[in-house]
């Protein structure tokens, strides 16, 4: 998947870039400093809807299925849990939900966990026992998750190591160090970033074997993510899973669950009525 932008050159950021990315300054090019520029302008409006997600929101009922809704059965169409990143909330996927609604996904519910936890396990347990609940409540047995960042990871934790691939159908993942990330090793101090870095123990745990395991993985990763160190890290690379790697052009860390063009390609994942049998092990693979 190629996403592209066409913004005029930005070189007064050029000193920004400099100070965020200096093991990258070598490969500086336009293409990061339009990047970097996309990435202030999402910033700049997530601080202000941040707010807004916050407070836990109301679980509700499947809405009622619109006549203007996609021709896919409605059966194949379980619910999707959106699941934020590292010190974020459920607000980052405000145009993501919007999107998915209005191309036909009529139950789609977020899942925040506190900005205090301090471990990616408890994290995957809450999210074990909320699918539960959502499955019960809706009368569905699988679901569909997509994670940014930090969710990815424990999403992947849930399905890899806590039996959640009976539930979970199919997991997006969204720009998530499934290998580790070097970057900012001053975030050593909090316990969710050690387990976070390259040789971990819990990124040991996630190389284990997973035989049988169920889900189907999709994981977009960026070529101009600053906070993936090496970038393939963001890929899912295990023998055992069955994995498409989405490599996306042009954009940021933050962008991921914004921008349109990877919505569409969130959305083909999602739709797919059997995933299993469309999947292929592959250790990259990028969608013009």
């Amino acid at each position: 998947m190629m996403v592209t932008r066409a913004v005029q050159p930005l070189q007064p950021l050029l000193p920004l870039c400099q100070r965020l990315f200096p093991s990258r300054l070598a490969g500086l090019s336009i293409a990061l400093l339009k990047a970097t520029a996309l990435e202030l302008a999402i910033l700049a409006g997530h601080v202000l809807l941040y707010p807004s997600g916050i407070i836990q929101e109301r679980r509700s009922a499947p809405l009622p299925i619109s006549p203007d809704a996609a021709t896919l059965p409605t059966e194949a169409k379980p619910p999707v849990i959106l699941l934020h990143g590292f010190i974020d909330n459920r607000s980052v996927f405000v145009l993501l939900r919007r999107n998915l609604t209005q191309h036909g996904r009529q139950h789609i519910e977020s899942l925040n966990y506190s900005p205090l936890t301090c471990d990616i396990r408890t994290a995957a347990q809450l999210l074990g026992r909320y699918i539960e609940e959502l499955c019960e409540r809706t009368g569905q047995e699988r679901v569909d998750v997509v994670g940014h960042s930090l969710g990815g990871l424990i999403a992947r934790y849930y399905v890899q190591r806590l039996g959640g691939d009976l539930r979970v159908r199919t997991l997006v993942t969204l720009g998530t160090p499934h290998s580790g990330t070097r970057v900012a090793p001053l975030a050593n101090a909090h316990p969710i970033v050690r387990q976070m870095r390259p040789g971990s123990e819990l990124i040991q745990e996630l190389r284990e074997p997973a035989p049988g395991c169920r889900t189907h993985f999709v994981s977009f990763w960026s070529d101009l993510d600053p906070l993936m160190d090496p970038l393939e890290t963001a890929c899912v690379d295990h023998p055992d899973l069955l994995a498409q790697n989405v490599r996306v052009s042009g954009i940021g860390h933050l962008a991921l669950p914004v921008h349109p063009t990877v919505a569409a390609g969130i959305r083909q994942a999602l739709d797919l009525v059997e995933p299993g049998a469309a999947a292929t092990h592959t250790g990259g693979l990028t969608v013009a």
